[in-house]
């Protein structure tokens, strides 16, 4: 009909066709209508799921025109706002029992609890039956307007399971009158005007008119006229009230052409202004069809009507809640209201306190796939599950999300770093080695107190001077070394604090240079100490390098060539502070950038050469005599600060951050203190506590032979340290005086064995004679008070000993041993031996060791 109609531009206003298609202006050019199309009734169930905030529903649909392409719709409007259907079943009136069945078992095993009827009445009354069978069918409806009073699906069988439903409606306003005149009719009064009065009378109240049967019916109600219309009923179903929505679609269109022709007639709009309002003797169709296109008028209600390009009126639905009463029986409650007329913020409005839950919450329920993810997660889409069901999935490092279901994370920017609950961007952390933090503390604290430790020393030793222990350790050396450690401990903290321009360009250089400096100062010492040894044999040419020209052109040398390296290195790519974001995860590390990682390592790589050849130096001068041997406590020194920078090249390259600078001052403080540890802390026991052993006299004589006293015979705690000390700066010996003597410490005897027991012996090579040699035998620990002698005066062996011991002299090798047969346990404890010399008329000068113990088997 409206194709027909529509070719000859007869104008046509319904108010009850809904079917998306007549939007088509091409084929129904004429076709106008006061009810919203099934289209715009789609729109308005997705944008009531949004405001619920639903995203996981079910939807079932009618299998012919309306159910197809109304659910087509909703589909596509419920995708753009990512609304997920968890499934979508057709069913209409041939559906098969089965189908219904497994309609009924889907809808009860899903999780979903919205669920979507696009159905007219009386279709989805049984489909209704099927879900009403299974127990606990708790499932928020939401209908659309074809089935949203229903009488059948509205009845006191379902209230139960239908409590709680959200349907669209149509939208209705009180017409003036027609509810009084509607319950106000009569047949006694309408008729004979009224020829539909007595069908409408027999169908509301189910009876007959006498007039209109010609047979006589046992048990018919027949009419009387008087019936009250104040109630409406049926077998399955009763209303107390019409329904007028029908009639204010109707009352709309009727308005709608009177003002269309009303315009036409009077020339009230502006047809005027085109000139056909002065010759409007016949009005044509089209002219009518064009009238009602420009129409815009308020209605006595006071709401606008007007129609769209395709002819469709504003989108106007009301939003009921089914209330369940006592009784038993549904009652439709106006909850809210969705008009296209308003903005798009006020379109949808909800008064969510009137509506009632069939779940019995107060709340609007939670109907998801999957719980929201707060802020700080994004969304990660479950396989072969729908964009709705996902898992909650923490930022990724650098990331954050600040609101809740996010799709995605968004990265912070170089400078800062997510919070703890990657909500938030903040500043990242700046860190570096701080003096005000416990690893800053701690250093600073060590650094100060090793460097005025290390100055006590020296001062201790410039007080002293010209004491023996002092001069025999060349004083000028000395005073140097000390110095260059007190810098070193000092220009460790150059590494603390926040990193400048200024001490990032010298930290490295100065402590490359004063390290070179120290350990060039070692070295000067070792090779001191050979030289001295050297020079004391007969016929040696090292006296002339005993001056002070070799040590300070030793040192000059090498610390020159670290000078140089540094030099170059501040000059071509000086290290300068930055800000370094890659290092470290969330933190800016503030660092020295050293520049040339090259020109580090061969800084580092020098100094290290430097430390190894003093190390080895003063290990192969360690087989010297023990008394003329302060070799090896330059040896251990340099094994310490060796072991320390090995360690630090792996723990440097392996830390990052505050921590690599923690790590190089520790190197530096490490290798520092071991040097002033091993070669003068002992040096300071002995002039500070043992001032008795700090004499020209002990160095020369027999205090030397404390080494002997130290390996076979435990001392009494108080000596302990002094001798020590003793052990390893021995060497002072031939640094002075040059007169030594050494013995085996002990020896492992039998009673009737045989041993032989030599002893070497030094002496300065200007003495012209030969010393003589005396042996003894003491009964104390030492060689103090011989108890009696083996040999005579003139180094002859005694009668009494003649036949058991005898004497082999080595004149080459400056040792002269004494073999002993037949061992008795009266032959004593020690033996010794002395050594005198006399020159030139002098008195003679005589030393000895502390002897040589005889240690038999099982005696004590």
């Amino acid at each position: 009909m409206a194709t027909v109609l529509g070719t000859y531009m007869y104008p046509q206003i319904s108010y009850t066709a809904t079917i998306a298609s007549l939007n088509n202006r091409l084929l129904y050019p004429s076709f106008f209508r006061t009810i919203p199309s099934d289209n715009r009734q789609a729109k308005t169930l997705a944008a009531l799921v949004a405001y619920m905030g639903w995203n996981w529903v079910g939807l079932l649909s009618l299998n012919d025109d309306y159910g197809i392409v109304c659910s087509q719709v909703l589909k596509d409007e419920l995708q753009k706002l990512r609304v997920c259907i968890a499934y979508h079943e057709t069913f209409g009136p041939t559906t098969s029992i089965w189908k219904l069945n497994y309609i009924a078992d889907l809808v009860i095993q899903s999780s979903v609890k919205v669920v979507i009827i696009i159905s007219r009445d009386p279709f989805v009354h049984p489909l209704m039956d099927h879900l009403l069978e299974r127990d606990h069918t708790k499932r928020i409806w939401l209908g659309t307007e074809g089935w949203s009073r229903s009488p059948l699906v509205a009845s006191k069988r379902f209230s139960k399971m239908m409590l709680g439903t959200l349907a669209l409606c149509l939208h209705e306003m009180g017409i003036p009158g027609l509810k009084e005149y509607q319950l106000a009719l009569r047949p006694s009064t309408s008729l004979p005007k009224d020829i539909f009065i007595e069908e409408f009378w027999e169908g509301v109240h189910g009876c007959r008119w006498s007039n209109k049967s010609n047979a006589e019916e046992n048990g018919t109600l027949w009419c009387t006229g008087e019936e009250k219309l104040t109630r409406f009923r049926g077998r399955e179903y009763e209303f107390n009230e019409f329904d007028f929505s029908t009639h204010y679609l109707v009352y709309n269109a009727v308005y709608a052409l009177a003002n269309a022709l009303h315009e036409l007639i009077f020339c009230s709009s502006n047809q005027d202004q085109h000139g056909t309002c002065e010759h409007l003797k016949d009005i044509a169709p089209w002219q009518i069809v064009n009238s009602i296109k420009n129409l815009h008028f308020k209605n006595p209600m006071g709401e606008e009507i007007y129609f769209d390009s395709t002819g469709n009126p504003p989108t106007v639905y009301d939003v009921i809640n089914w209330h369940r009463n006592p009784d038993g029986s549904i009652e439709f409650v106006k909850v809210g209201r969705y008009n296209l007329r308003e903005f798009q913020e006020n379109e949808l409005v909800i008064n969510a306190t009137r509506i009632t839950w069939i779940t019995g919450e107060q709340e609007i329920p939670y109907c998801a796939c999957s719980e929201s993810c707060a802020p700080g997660f994004r969304k990660a889409t479950q396989n072969g599950q729908p964009m709705c069901c996902f898992d909650c999935v923490p930022c990724s490092e650098g990331e954050i999300s600040d609101h809740i279901d996010s799709s995605n994370c968004s990265p912070c920017r170089d400078e800062l770093w997510p919070n703890e609950n990657n909500t938030l961007c903040i500043p990242k952390v700046v860190e570096f080695l701080s003096y005000w933090e416990p690893l800053g503390i701690t250093l600073t604290t060590t650094v100060v107190t090793c460097s005025f430790i290390t100055v006590s020393i020296l001062c201790v030793f410039i007080k002293y001077k010209n004491t023996a222990i002092v001069k025999a350790n060349n004083r000028d050396l000395t005073y140097l070394l000390l110095t260059c450690l007190s810098s070193s401990f000092l220009c460790s903290l150059l590494f603390i604090g926040e990193p400048q321009k200024l001490t990032c360009r010298f930290r490295q250089g100065a402590f490359g240079v004063i390290f070179v400096l120290s350990v060039s100062c070692v070295m000067a010492k070792t090779i001191m100490v050979v030289i001295a040894f050297r020079a004391t044999k007969p016929g040696s040419n090292m006296r002339t390098w005993m001056g002070p020209k070799v040590p300070a052109s030793a040192i000059s040398l090498c610390t020159s060539i670290q000078l140089s390296i540094c030099v170059y290195w501040m000059l071509q790519c000086p290290s300068f502070p930055e800000r370094n974001i890659k290092i470290k995860t969330g933190v800016i590390i503030f660092q020295c950038n050293e520049c040339s990682d090259t020109l580090l390592w061969c800084m580092l790589g020098y100094m290290a050469f430097l430390a190894c050849v003093s190390f080895l130096m003063a290990f192969l001068a360690r087989k010297l005599p023990d008394s003329f041997n302060e070799a090896k406590w330059i040896t251990f020194s340099m094994l310490i600060f060796l072991s320390v920078w090995i360690s630090f090249v792996p723990a440097y390259l392996s830390t990052q951050g505050k921590f690599m600078v923690a790590v190089e001052v520790f190197g530096i403080l490490a290798s520092s203190a071991g040097i002033v540890g091993c070669i003068f802390v002992p040096k300071c026991y002995i002039i500070l506590l043992r001032p008795d052993l700090n004499t020209r006299q002990n160095l020369l004589g027999k205090d030397f032979g404390s080494v002997s006293y130290i390996v076979h015979r435990p001392p009494p705690s108080t000596m302990r340290l002094s001798i020590l000390i003793f052990f390893f700066f021995h060497g002072t010996c031939w640094t002075i005086a040059h007169y030594c003597l050494y013995q085996p410490k002990t020896v492992d005897v039998k009673e009737g064995d045989s041993v032989t027991i030599p002893c070497t012996y030094t002496y300065p090579e200007y003495i012209k004679e030969k010393p003589q040699i005396l042996w003894g035998v003491s009964d104390g620990e030492d060689c103090y008070n011989i108890t009696k002698y083996i040999t005579d005066n003139s180094g002859n062996i005694l009668d009494e000993y003649k036949e058991r011991i005898s004497r082999v002299t080595h004149p080459d090798n400056w040792t002269e041993s004494l073999i002993i047969r037949g061992l008795k346990y009266t032959d004593g404890d020690t033996i010794c031996c002395t050594a005198t010399v006399s020159s030139r008329g002098r008195k003679p000068y005589t030393w000895s060791d502390y002897g040589t113990s005889l240690i038999f088997e099982g005696k004590k």
